[in-house]
């Protein structure tokens, strides 16, 4: 299971993602442009000491990264989707894609997966934070699969 964000913007989200990656075995793939310098201290301070733990792979667009990574399956979290996730057989070998904070991925990047699934949340509210979003959903991923570490 790999975790992939596209085109995301905010550092600390990231760093958020990759120490969840680090503590749960599971990569991240970052595909770009970033809404951020890289070397940004926010993702460090963020992933802390974690960094070291989780493969990370950045690629230069979504066309590069299908290329690079060819899932079985690309589920994407969208609110969007009527969908549940908890309403979904997840696979070992899944990858788990969630859109830039501010306005998700457009409609042919979403065309393109094989899933489309919602975290329910209340109507009063627009959506989650993308690193509260990630852990929710690969939780739930990884518990279906047996893929929880220890």
């Amino acid at each position: 299971m790999r975790i992939a964000l596209y085109e995301p913007e905010i550092a600390g989200n990231v760093g958020a993602v990759m120490r969840l990656g680090a503590c749960l075995g599971v990569a991240v793939d970052l595909i770009e442009p970033l809404g951020f310098a890289w070397d940004d201290r926010r993702v460090r301070r963020t992933a802390m000491d974690y960094i070291d733990h989780v493969s990370v792979t950045r690629h230069a667009d979504f066309a590069a990264f299908r290329s690079t990574v060819a899932p079985p399956r690309l589920v994407l979290f969208t609110t969007k989707s009527e969908r549940s996730s908890y309403d979904f057989a997840f696979r070992p070998d899944d990858v788990l894609l969630f859109g830039k904070e501010s306005a998700g991925v457009p409609a042919d990047i979403a065309a393109m997966c094989d899933a489309r699934l919602r975290l329910p949340i209340r109507a009063a509210v627009r959506s989650m934070n993308l690193a509260t979003a990630t852990a929710l959903a690969l939780g739930e991923a990884l518990r279906q699969t047996g893929g929880l570490p220890g």
